[in-house]
C-alpha cells in the first residue's frame, strides 16, 4: 500500500502545483468573486436600532443567518422574485401604520411569503394563529379566512407590532415577540435584568429569529454581493386586478368565476382567503373580490 500512498502525495503536489499557479494567474479575479458571495457587512440595523456587531456572539450568529440563507440557494431565489410581488402591496400599509419598513423582512422569515401552514395552526404569509388573528379584526370561519388575505392580515400585524412597541420602546424587542410573544420575552428581560435584545439569552428560535430578519434585508438589499444576480424579467410581476364588490351570497363560486370571464382556480389564486366552493353574505356585509385583468 506504500505505492500508493507515495504516488497519491506526488499527485497531489502536481494538483496543488497547478492550482497555486492558476491562483496567481487569476488572483484578483478569485478575490473579487469570493468577496461578492460571502460578503459581510460592517454594519446592520433594524428599524434604525443598530445590531452590537462588535460584540462576538452578536457578530457569529449574524455570520451563521448569512452564510445559511445565502446557501438556500432555490428557497432565498424564490423569495426575492415573490418579493417583488408581495412588497408593493405591504410597504404601503407599514407606511400608513407608522411600522418601519423593515417589518417586511418580518413577514419573509415567517412564511417566504406565501400562505403557509405552520404544525401549530398559523395560517397565512403573516402566520396568525386564529385566536390572535380574530383580537386584531380578522375574520376566521370555515367559508372565511383573512389570514390569507394580505392586506387585511398585513393591518393586523400592524396592530400587534404597534402594541408590542408600546411595551418594549424597541422595535427589534416588538419583533422578537412576534414569534415568542410579549408576556415571553418580558418574563425573560426581567428575569436577566437586561432590556436589550442583544443581551437576552432566549430559546434557540427566538435567539435567532432578529438575526434571520438581518441576514435576509442584507441579502435582499444586496442580492448580487450574495451570489443572486437577478434581472427585472426573472421577478415574478404584479398582475393587475379590478376590485369587484360582492354584496349578495355566492351558492358556487365556479359558476360565478366564469360570469367574470375567469376560472374557478384563477379567483381562489387571487383570492386565497376564500376557503369554500361558495360564500354567504349576510345583510349589510360586503367583499372585496380581486379579478386580474391579464396574466391568466
Amino acid at each position: 500500500m506504500e505505492w500508493i500512498k507515495n504516488t497519491g502525495i506526488a499527485a497531489s503536489l502536481i494538483v496543488l502545483s497547478g492550482i497555486a499557479v492558476q491562483q496567481a494567474v487569476n488572483k484578483p479575479d478569485i478575490i473579487t468573486e469570493k468577496t461578492e458571495k460571502r460578503a459581510f457587512p460592517n454594519q446592520i440595523d433594524f428599524a434604525g436600532e443598530q445590531a452590537p456587531l462588535n460584540v462576538s456572539d452578536v457578530r457569529e450568529r449574524l455570520d451563521r443567518e448569512l452564510l445559511v440563507n445565502a446557501n438556500l440557494d432555490a428557497t432565498t431565489l424564490l423569495i426575492i422574485k415573490r418579493a417583488n410581488r408581495a412588497f408593493p402591496v405591504i410597504e404601503p400599509i407599514l407606511k400608513q401604520y407608522g411600522v418601519p419598513d423593515d417589518f417586511k423582512y418580518l413577514a419573509v422569515i415567517e412564511s417566504g411569503l406565501v400562505n403557509v401552514v405552520s404544525p401549530a395552526g398559523a395560517r397565512g404569509v403573516w402566520q396568525f394563529m386564529p385566536d390572535t388573528g380574530k383580537q386584531y379584526g380578522l375574520e376566521i370561519n370555515e367559508l372565511v379566512d383573512e389570514r390569507y388575505h394580505l392586506v387585511k392580515s398585513t393591518e393586523a400585524a400592524c396592530k400587534y407590532l404597534l402594541w408590542a412597541k408600546s411595551k418594549f420602546g424597541s422595535w427589534t424587542l416588538a419583533a422578537a415577540s412576534y414569534n415568542a410573544g410579549v408576556a415571553g420575552v418580558n418574563k425573560q428581560m426581567t428575569f436577566q435584568g437586561v432590556d436589550s435584545y442583544y443581551d437576552l439569552l432566549l430559546n434557540d428560535e427566538t435567539s435567532r429569529y432578529v438575526f434571520r430578519i438581518l441576514a435576509l434585508k442584507e441579502i435582499m438589499q444586496h442580492p448580487a454581493q450574495y451570489g443572486f444576480g437577478l434581472t427585472p424579467a426573472e421577478m415574478y410581476a404584479q398582475i393587475p386586478t379590478k376590485a369587484v364588490a360582492v354584496t349578495e351570497s355566492i351558492p358556487d363560486l365556479s359558476v360565478w368565476a366564469k360570469n367574470q370571464g375567469v376560472n374557478y382556480k384563477i379567483v381562489k389564486i387571487h383570492n386565497p382567503w376564500l376557503r369554500d366552493r361558495k360564500l354567504d353574505v349576510a345583510v349589510g356585509k360586503q367583499y372585496t373580490m380581486e379579478i386580474p385583468l391579464s396574466g391568466y
